[in-house]
């Protein structure tokens, strides 16, 4: 058996090494290289994760919101000294490159900053005297166990939008991070314990499918969130809903960005190496679709072809890297047949990233960045997610044609207009079918005030992730009415109540 160590999971405040279970690799992706094992939890793990949830429920749940936010404060502080760990973390299991793993860190924080208001965001609304002596007001209470289902590409700031919201309103946690990179789960789950959260609020199931339909089938669960591909999504909104829970699942995307002729071109090329080819495109808000407007086509190739050339690709550790790696060998061969594809469908294929090797890392997961132009609506590289770092161009006469064809896609996640001109700015926001928009801005991931998720395809349940809508669905709604007997008029009442 191999010596490779073995992540395990985390229930009742205790490491669990997940005796007997199967296991799964875990690769250096820069390399190429097993660096540990995964335990893989069966259903028997899931069941002492969700019972251990369930008997810490009452206490936390009656839980003042301001002892529930002081704990959220001091997990604050442990993630700011931590903050490096956690971004080497993410390097080393993910491949992304180090400041943009740091990047990744900050924001998983910023939730936890917002979370940290709960007194305030909790808050009630309180009516006096509707009428007859009666007064109305509303409470939000929480609602028992949850469960988090995160993808690979955010190991640390996915899970961030989601435990820090479950715990301030009240519930208990169970999350079921991605096994491709699961060790910064565990890291958290040993700061929220060093924060003060009692054991078993927060415990950890590492998995795959079958964690994953355990959770969904659970009695004791009672909403599920998930982030990652719409085939999944609408899997476990199916299965989540059809067992009675409150799911929440935000799917795929195929995010564009509209190129206006009045555009500064410069700033356009910029933005969409960065958006593009950032993470080696193995974001769900990448740009993977330029839309250029008019004849402005050729210019901007023109300006992107030296960009791709300076693109500096390698080990993420590297602090001189701009794109490391893709997560697994299986996800590269992915990504090559969609370039073959495109290819094979007939769209130019300017800067091939097939077969890229990096110096000293010949065995690593890495494909170079990708450029295709002609681009058209029916090929398999315009309709499906690559998630990789391949950007293609599609040509359109005029802006109307322009959001035609975005809001003609299933997907509606992120989109992006560069433009000098305020008017086509406005009709863009207005009228473009896509839940997170940027005007000049390449990636529009809202700040943890506001909330993330997208439209059509992209997103199943009712509630976008983290801000106040995050609160919501971590949360029942409850309106109380009362009185007292000195007001209650005598004698019995037949016709329907009103305010009088």
């Amino acid at each position: 058996m191999s010596e490779s160590p073995v992540i395990g999971h985390y229930i009742n405040g205790q490491l669990h090494n997940g005796d007997g279970e199967r296991y799964s690799d875990v690769f250096n992706p820069a390399l190429g290289s097993v660096q540990a094992r995964v335990a893989l939890a069966s259903l028997k793990t899931v069941d002492e994760a969700v019972a251990a949830a369930k008997a810490a429920f009452p206490a936390w749940a009656d839980q003042s919101s301001l002892r529930r936010a002081r704990v959220m404060f001091k997990f604050k502080e442990l993630l700011d000294r931590h903050h490096e760990e956690l971004a080497q973390i993410i390097c080393r299991e993910h491949g992304k490159v180090l400041s943009d793993a740091r990047g990744e860190v900050v924001r998983g924080i910023e939730i936890v900053e917002f979370a940290c208001g709960a007194p305030s965001l909790l808050k009630s609304d309180f009516s006096d005297n509707i009428g007859g002596g009666i007064d109305n007001w509303n409470l939000r209470q929480p609602l028992g166990v949850c469960a988090g289902v995160t993808p690979f590409n955010f190991p640390v700031m996915v899970p961030l939008w989601m435990i820090p919201m479950a715990l301030v309103t009240g519930n208990c946690f169970i999350l079921k991070p991605s096994e491709r990179d699961p060790s910064a789960s565990l890291l958290m789950a040993r700061l929220l314990k060093e924060a003060g959260l009692p054991d078993g609020v927060f415990n950890v199931v590492q998995g795959d499918k079958v964690a994953v339909d355990a959770l969904l089938q659970h009695p004791d669960i009672e909403a599920v969130s998930f982030v990652g591909s719409t085939p999944i999504a609408e899997y476990i909104h199916q299965q989540g809903t059809a067992h009675g829970k409150r799911v929440q699942a935000l799917g795929g995307a195929k995010n564009h960005m509209i190129v206006m002729p009045d555009a500064d071109l410069e700033q356009a090329a910029d933005a969409l190496i960065g958006a593009a080819f950032g993470s080696a495109g193995e974001r769900c808000m990448a740009i993977s679709i330029a839309v250029v407007v008019g004849d402005v086509g050729q210019a901007l190739i023109e300006k992107l072809l030296p960009r791709i050339d300076q693109l500096k690709v390698g080990n993420g550790m590297n602090a001189d890297s701009d794109m490391g790696p893709l997560v697994t060998a299986v996800h590269k061969a992915k990504v090559e047949g969609y370039i073959a594809q495109g290819v094979k469908e007939g769209a130019k294929l300017i800067v091939d990233g097939r077969n890229f090797k990096v110096p000293g890392a010949e065995q690593g997961f890495f494909v170079g960045a990708t450029l295709f132009d002609n681009v058209t609506p029916d090929m398999q590289i315009y309709k499906e997610e690559i998630f990789g770092p391949v950007l293609g161009i599609v040509h359109v006469p005029d802006f109307a044609s322009a959001v035609e064809l975005i809001n003609a896609h299933e997907f509606g996640n992120g989109v992006s207009c560069f433009t000098s001109d305020g008017g086509v700015a406005r009709a863009f926001a207005r009228s473009i079918k896509v839940g997170m928009v940027g005007i000049n801005v390449p990636i529009p991931v809202p700040m943890a005030w506001h909330s993330f998720g997208g439209w059509k395809r992209s997103l199943f349940g009712d509630h976008h992730a983290y801000g106040e809508e995050g609160l919501r669905f971590y949360s029942r709604y409850k309106s109380v009415m009362q009185r007292w007997p000195d007001s209650i008029a005598k004698g019995p009442e037949f016709s329907m109540p009103t305010a009088k």
